[in-house]
């Protein structure tokens, strides 16, 4: 940055500290002196703006695909057939929950662990002690918490936060840096019915044959991107209590975390938002790739909503990298809230056609990473997958992430499993979650599990 733009940035954002004492080195260029600030000093301005900033989570679904059978065979039927034992042992502990209170990892003992919901919380306040040991503070809002419920994943939710607060593993890092072990906001999303096939021809009608009974509907959300309308009232809350940065992202993404870096860079860039996006892996089934529109600008198009698997498929083929969005947002507040208004009827509303043990069904929704569309000028980080997208859309993804292919399988499997694709890329995103369980999580192998440590 020129030296007089950081001194600006960095008074408006009331840091404490002048970005001379951070600057790795000044270089000269034709506007005159430039400040170059490298990971280092982006993680201490980051840390500090840690009181401006909130973590919110998309915590709505009720895991109607996760823990699906079709849906997970398709992943890799050899994988499937390898891994079907520890499946059905599983998905039997999830099916009808939120995704958000399942276990969102399995310890190499075979046991599952600590659920998406309750390692997020416990990251959360690993970060609010960073800025604690940093400057010896904590003030009264720094990263509050915020999610999307729905009504049919609120109630059990709500019954796991008042389990975890009781928990040591989270109220030993509160106490011993003076805050609440949880710290979160909550709206609810209402639910709608599941419309019929696009096979049945139209008019479209309420689906009301699932799993083949007659008179028996299905209730879904309508849509991640409906956090719009139905979180407005938090994101205005927030802003009046001093917030001016919020994190958007899914809570069955590992990689999904409070990353100071990105936070200092986005906020010295002044954009509206950023979005994070790695290259699409054989995994990479379900969610949205990086496309532009018929203007040029850049917009989120989902697998299966508006762009066919096949057509990511040819496109890979012929030699084209697809970037992989990895639903990942950090907007600026203030500017969000101008736009929440029209949010809402500015989104498309997409139906898409659904082959899922309830039977074939249609659902319509709003995809709330549509919004780069929308954007002018948009910041995109390129991350590791590895790092920022250990996704779990399926229980398959986190069995496979948990419990990679070994050298060991049967020869048909593994020589499907590494045809495909998924049996090499679950043993980088293994290492990558053993990285963040030790980096972002604070969790220890202790016996054969990973555990967070007991004061």
């Amino acid at each position: 940055m020129s030296a007089n733009d950081a001194r600006e940035r960095f008074a408006e954002l009331d840091l404490p500290f002048a970005p001379e004492s951070v600057t790795a080195n000044v270089a000269t260029a034709d506007t005159g002196k430039q400040y170059v600030f490298d990971e280092i000093a982006l993680e201490k301005i980051g840390v500090h703006l840690y009181p401006k900033a909130a973590w919110g989570v998309l915590n709505g679904g009720s895991a109607s695909t996760y823990a699906d059978v079709k849906k997970n065979r398709a992943l890799d039927p050899a994988l499937f057939e390898q891994y079907r034992e520890r499946f059905e042992t599983l998905s039997d502990r999830c099916r009808g929950k939120p995704k958000g209170i399942t276990p969102a990892y399995i310890n190499p003992d075979g046991t599952p662990g600590y659920s998406f919901l309750l390692l997020k919380l416990r990251m959360l306040l690993e970060h609010k002690k960073r800025y604690f040991e940093l400057t010896g503070t904590l003030p009264d809002v720094i990263l509050p918490a915020f999610q999307m419920t729905s009504v049919q994943t609120d109630r059990a939710i709500g019954d796991a936060f008042r389990e975890y607060t009781m928990m040591e593993e989270l109220r030993g890092i509160a106490d011993s840096i003076g805050c609440s072990s949880i710290d979160i906001f909550t709206e609810t999303q209402t639910m709608m019915a599941a419309i019929t096939h696009s096979s049945e021809g139209l008019p479209r009608r309420v689906f009301d044959r699932a799993y083949g009974k007659p008179d028996t509907g299905i209730a879904i959300p309508g849509g991640h991107g409906q956090n719009f309308e139905i979180l407005a009232p938090i994101y205005r809350k927030m802003y009046k209590q001093g917030i001016r940065y919020v994190w958007l992202g899914n809570i069955d993404n590992m990689g999904y975390t409070v990353d100071p870096v990105s936070l200092a860079i986005f906020a010295l860039s002044g954009k509206e938002a950023a979005f994070e996006a790695s290259f699409r892996t054989p995994m990479d089934v379900k969610g949205g790739i990086i496309v532009t529109d018929h203007s040029g600008k850049f917009t989120c198009a989902d697998i299966g909503p508006n762009i066919g698997f096949e057509d990511v498929l040819e496109f890979e083929k012929a030699g084209k990298a697809i970037l992989f969005n990895c639903a990942i947002g950090l907007f600026d507040l203030g500017r969000l809230i101008e736009r929440l208004d029209e949010l809402p009827y500015r989104l498309p509303l997409r139906i898409t056609d659904q082959d899922k043990d309830a039977g074939r069904y249609a659902q319509a929704e709003q995809i709330t990473w549509e919004i780069i569309g929308l954007l002018d000028d948009p910041l995109f980080f390129a991350v590791e997958k590895t790092r920022r997208f250990l996704a779990a859309k399926m229980l398959m993804e986190t069995i496979l992430t948990s419990m990679p292919p070994a050298d060991g399988t049967s020869a048909a499997a593994f020589g499907a499993a590494r045809e495909a694709g998924a049996g090499h890329v679950a043993a980088d995103l293994h290492r990558g979650l053993e990285s963040l369980f030790r980096r972002e999580y604070g969790l220890v192998l202790e016996n054969g599990r990973w555990e967070i440590p007991a004061r």
